[in-house]
């Protein structure tokens, strides 16, 4: 029998039954009360004159209040756009202004960046302060409390309007279609979903990145679409994420390749001390994962670590599963959503094991907004799309991913792809993090650079340096390893395990200049 797909029926079978914990203070929200707020949300905004198919944007941290404003969104037929907190007030206005967003919430650890974003939008019909009061904002409880909890005549499914991480460049809004659907009608990804990992009304998922990211979104949205519990962590950290799995039993948790490696460098005393057993399902993607990475994980968690590949534009979605990914290491599964390809520049098939840029053929339609050129240049004369990786496909249909095309380096004329050096380094027992990218040459066009975190940076220097290039050339050829390495106390990560190498490079081109 289906599951019912709404928070609604479970608000009605279940209204007690916790829909939210917030893991650092400890507040929660039961399904009745997520169901309440989230239609007097929805008639805040219609009230303001924001309609089905209109955008509203979300700039708030891990916040008690963030899930029952998505979901106002989500039942108002409207496009909700989260940015990242991370954004300067300029990139934060660029992102108002682009995507068109009518109204703002925004939260007083954000109102800063809020306040000069803003500066001269006048398309906004709502500035609203979630959790107090400022000048220029409406504090938001006062708002909801006056509305009703009814459901809106025109109530419809929305869905999330985000923005690429920008890891290459400017972040571009991804826009799908929007359905309208009564509300209690899953989206298919989210269908696909539930499928693919259990959730159910018996879950517990715990959300470990922040929910303004496409993945920690959704994900958190499908468990309680179908009456999950969503412990909500307010940051990472990882003796604290496993204190959460024991205290709350949870069921379901989805990490990224670098909160893997952090827990792997936990003492296997401090990770034993933790009762794990509630775990069902493990999660992961957004970044490849490295071999030996995903077989330690297995090895502790047992045969419930899952990878899956897509993209915030969800134009392909493959899985794999435990036993899949140990006989096929590297692999990131097969084809759940779309029907990959793999392709050269001139737009030829590649045969199996030659890598190339990842093509999907009849997954999910997108556009970038406002920006028919790079629209453009994600589709081909096939109609198939893609997001610029680099992979392969075996003979089998199980797709591989090599790097990002904008991150391949060109080396004497030979093509080097990032990832495998990165793959390796991070396995040193003294390395924290590393990020592998290309600098100039005067020879040969590029040499290949490594920035690396050490465990300790007292240990950072000439010799970690050579330990760390003579261990790389032991597993890897020499052309694909770093040439020398520099040690840097952080990484500019994302919040979500995506490494900004662009800002890596540019640092160094422009020294180099």
């Amino acid at each position: 029998m289906a599951l019912e797909a709404s928070p609604d029926h479970y608000a009605t079978a279940s209204p007690g039954k916790l829909a939210m914990v917030m893991a650092g203070s400890g507040e929660t929200l039961a399904f009745a009360g997520l169901v309440a707020r989230s239609r007097q949300v929805a008639h805040l905004l219609r009230r303001r004159g924001i309609g089905p198919g209109e955008t509203v944007a979300i700039l708030v941290e891990n916040h008690p209040r963030f899930l029952e404003i998505a979901w106002g969104a989500q039942r108002a037929g409207l496009r909700y756009t989260a940015i990242s907190t991370r954004l300067t007030a300029g990139e934060v206005a660029y992102i108002l202004g682009d995507s068109g967003a009518r109204a703002l919430f925004t939260s007083a650890r954000c109102l800063p960046v809020a306040r000069d974003a803003v500066a001269g939008l006048d398309a906004l019909r709502a500035r609203v302060l979630v959790d107090g009061d400022a000048e220029g904002f409406e504090a938001y409880d006062g708002l909801r409390a006056s509305e009703p909890d009814t459901p809106a005549p025109d109530e419809g499914e929305g869905n999330d309007f985000l923005y690429s991480s920008g890891t290459t460049g400017r972040p571009k809004g991804v826009e799908v279609g929007l359905s309208l659907a009564p509300v209690g009608t899953p989206p298919p990804v989210s269908a696909l979903l539930q499928r693919m990992y259990g959730f159910g009304e018996d879950s517990v998922y715990l959300c470990t990145a922040p929910l303004y990211h496409a993945a920690p979104l959704r994900f958190t949205m499908v468990a309680q679409r179908y009456g999950g519990t969503a412990v909500v962590m307010e940051r990472f950290d990882p003796v604290r994420t496993l204190a959460l799995i024991e205290r709350h039993r949870v069921t379901h948790v989805q990490m990224v390749p670098t909160m893997f490696i952090r827990m792997l460098k936990l003492p296997v005393s401090e990770r034993a001390r933790f009762d794990l057993s509630s775990l069902r399902t493990v999660i992961h993607a957004a970044a490849p994962c490295p071999p030996e990475v995903k077989v330690q994980m297995i090895e502790w968690l047992g045969p419930i670590v899952h990878e899956y590949y897509s993209a915030t534009e969800a134009y392909l979605l493959t899985a794999i599963s435990p036993d899949e990914a140990l006989a096929r290491p590297g692999s990131v599964g097969r084809a759940l959503l779309g029907t990959p390809h793999v392709l050269d520049d001139e737009g030829s098939e590649l045969a199996p094991g030659t890598p190339g840029t990842i093509w999907s053929e009849g997954g999910p339609d997108f556009a970038y907004r406002n920006d028919a050129v790079k629209t453009g240049e994600a589709r081909n004369n096939r109609g198939w799309t893609t997001v610029g990786d680099i992979g392969y496909l075996d003979e089998d249909g199980y797709l591989y991913l090599t790097d990002r095309k904008a991150d391949m380096i060109i080396t004497g004329g030979v093509n080097v792809y990032p990832q495998e050096a990165e793959n390796v380094l991070v396995t040193h027992a003294e390395v924290a993090d590393a990020a592998v990218f290309g600098i100039p040459h005067p020879e040969f066009g590029e040499e290949v650079k490594a920035v690396v975190v050490p465990l300790s940076m007292d240990a950072a220097g000439p010799a970690l340096e050579g330990r760390l290039i003579a261990f790389c050339r032991e597993r890897l050829a020499d052309y694909k390893c770093p040439r020398s390495i520099d040690f840097e106390a952080e990484l500019p990560r994302h919040a979500t395990g995506k490494l900004y190498k662009r800002l890596l490079r540019d640092r160094y081109r422009a020294a180099a200049s």
